[in-house]
This record gives C-alpha cells, structure tokens and sequence, in this order.
C-alpha cells in the first residue's frame, strides 16, 4: 500500500490540497496532511483554517512514497522555506521517488533543477520558472516520477494523474466517474 504525504504550508491554495488529499482517500490511498509550520492547524490562502494529521517533523520519511506540494503564492513560499522538506524533495526526486506539484509549487522543483528534461506545468506566469522542463499546457501532466499541475481548476485531473500513478488507469477512470467528472 502507497502512502502519500501533502504538505502545507500557510497560504496554500485550499483546493489543490485538499482535492487530493480527498480522491486519494476516495481511493483508499494512505494520504497524510503534514503541516510545515510546527503548529498542527495551517491556514490556506482564502483564510480557511484545517487541521493536520502530523507535523513534517513527525514523519517517518522511509515509509512515504509520494510527496505532494500544492500551490498558492504564500504556501509555495513557505514550502520552498522549509529546509527539512526541501531535503526530502532532493531526496525523492534522486532516488525516482514521486514527486506532484501544482500552480505556483513546480516552480521549486524547477529552481531545485528537478524538472530538466522532463514535461511539466505550472500556474500561468510560472513556466519561466521551470527550469529546463518541456513546457505542456495539460490540466496535469506525469514524467518518470513527476507529476504537475497547472492550477485549481485543475486540480481534480492532477489528483487522477495521482490516482493513475499508484492504483492503474481503470482506478482513475472509475475515479472519475465515481466523482461525475
């Protein structure tokens, strides 16, 4: 069984985390909200306050397939910040571990030198900051062992591509039917 972590920071776009946070539970996917900023409740960007499983200090790393950065201008920040988060982007990234990022978060993996060579997305406006990838302009797109996805409005396919990702194409598809996307 996979186990998946999302991570927020203050100013996270609601709704890119919690859609994934949300089908990947959907789907039986073992999906933690980690909080970066040492208190278990995080604030997104539209003042919405949730409550997290676990602070990053707590995670077992070693048991985590998939790490999962959502987007928002001030949580993007806050993520890049996080030193102890940043060690495991590298570390995943590195070793072909999955990375997903949305909206404004690919372009850390872009500044990390993660995205050469590969296809990716990010919010409008961002794509410079993609550092060596193949620009798409796909609602999500997968690469090895990178997904990204473009926006909000996005955010259920980037979820799917998740989906797709650890349980199989069927899963996504009967996913998306089962939510009336």
């Amino acid at each position: 069984m996979s186990k998946v972590c999302v991570f927020f920071g203050t100013g996270y776009e609601e709704i890119e985390a919690l859609t994934v946070v949300d089908i990947l539970r959907r789907q039986g996917i073992d999906t933690e909200m980690v909080s970066i900023m040492g208190e278990k409740t995080v604030i997104g960007s539209h003042q919405i306050p949730v409550v997290m499983d676990s602070l990053i200090e707590e995670v077992d790393f070693g048991k985590v397939d998939v790490l999962v950065l959502p987007g928002g201008l001030a949580g993007t920040k806050n993520l890049e910040d996080s030193a102890l988060l940043m060690e495991q982007v590298d570390a995943f990234a590195e070793e072909g571990k999955t990375v997903c990022a949305i909206c404004a978060a690919p372009s850390i993996l872009g500044h990390r030198g993660i995205l050469k060579g590969k296809k990716a997305i990010a919010y409008p406006g961002f794509e410079d900051q993609l550092d060596g990838a193949i620009v798409t302009y796909e609602p999500a797109v997968q690469d090895g062992n990178i997904i990204t996805g473009r926006g909000m409005g996005c955010s259920i396919p980037f979820a799917l591509k998740i989906v797709e990702h650890l349980s199989g194409s069927d899963a996504s598809d009967a996913m998306a039917e089962k939510i009336v996307y």
